[in-house]
């Protein structure tokens, strides 16, 4: 009776938590090489990072604590950072949401032809994302000289008298950078909606033509969507990740600086800082400020996707 009484009795916190680790013990082994990895190379840099933007760090003398100063200079004194910010912003607000629901659309295309052809359709839209001569083809188009095909073209079409300098003056570059970004990346997010879609269990479709949805469009918002709500938010913020932390297009097309920091990026900043000038505080700070604002971008997008087909 003491027994049947005993076993009745609420476990507190530290007995549900020890019963769960005996009895969820396998899982925990075998994730246990996937979480020290993560811990090792993604958490601690990232705490690493915080505390040393509070220092000034050469690699050549102990790190120095200097309080806020870095964060202040970046805001107050540095002005190829505000540029920095600027162009971040402008790439990640057009290209961010606008390859956001190309890649949606055309995995919702694609997803309608027959099964052959939908394989090689997606290798066609994937294929950009992983092209290592991707770089080359767009700066043959925009060479700056009269054999640059977007030259030429124009040229020949009486558009223009002489060549552009698509790639010297500043008041291109970042539109450049634009068409380039959103042609790399419809890559993930594309893959992601397209695995999104074949799992859609298709007897919903018949349900709601008996409730009453009369058209492709509200079989969109009603069924389809809140059927894929996991892999648009993965897309989301892989799209958002890709957005703000654009430097591999910029250095290709525009360098490393480019002219007038026209092509100028918060990561190829904290690139500049890190990988070349050695201030690994200030670099830090940049980071801390990168992650903020990748962090804030999702949490804030996230809760706009709850809503779909709500």
């Amino acid at each position: 009776m003491a027994d049947q009484t005993a076993s009745t009795l609420p476990m507190t916190r530290r007995q549900r938590l020890r019963r769960n680790l005996k009895v969820n013990r396998p899982y925990y082994i075998l994730m246990a090489p996937y979480m020290i990895l993560f811990f090792t190379f993604t958490v601690l840099p990232v705490l690493m990072s915080l505390v040393l933007s509070f220092t000034f760090f050469d690699l050549l003398q102990a790190p120095r604590f200097i309080g806020i100063r870095n964060y202040v200079n970046l805001f107050l004194h540095d002005e190829v950072f505000i540029i920095a910010i600027r162009n971040t912003m402008i790439l990640a607000l057009i290209t961010g949401p606008l390859s956001y629901l190309l890649a949606f659309f055309f995995a919702w295309l694609i997803n309608e032809l027959p099964r052959k052809l939908r394989w090689f359709m997606t290798l066609i839209f994937y294929a950009p994302s992983i092209s290592g001569n991707a770089y080359l083809l767009w700066t043959l188009i925009f060479n700056s000289d009269m054999y640059g095909y977007a030259n030429a073209w124009l040229i020949r079409l009486g558009i223009i008298n002489e060549p552009i300098l698509w790639l010297q003056e500043p008041r291109y570059i970042i539109w450049i950078l634009i068409i380039v970004q959103l042609w790399l990346s419809l890559g993930v997010s594309f893959l992601a909606f397209i695995a999104g879609l074949q799992t859609v269990n298709k007897e919903l479709y018949e349900a709601g033509a008996i409730d009453g949805i009369r058209n492709r469009w509200q079989e969109l918002w009603y069924i389809t969507l809140p059927q894929m709500r996991h892999m648009l938010m993965f897309g989301a913020v892989m799209q958002i990740t890709q957005a703000l932390g654009v430097a591999t297009v910029p250095i290709a097309i525009a360098g490393l600086p480019s002219v007038e920091y026209a092509g100028h990026t918060i990561v190829t900043h904290l690139m500049d800082y890190g990988s070349i000038r050695f201030e690994m505080g200030y670099a830090s700070a940049i980071a801390t400020i990168l992650f903020v604002l990748m962090l804030g971008t999702n949490l804030l997008v996230q809760k706009l996707l709850r809503r779909v087909g709500t």
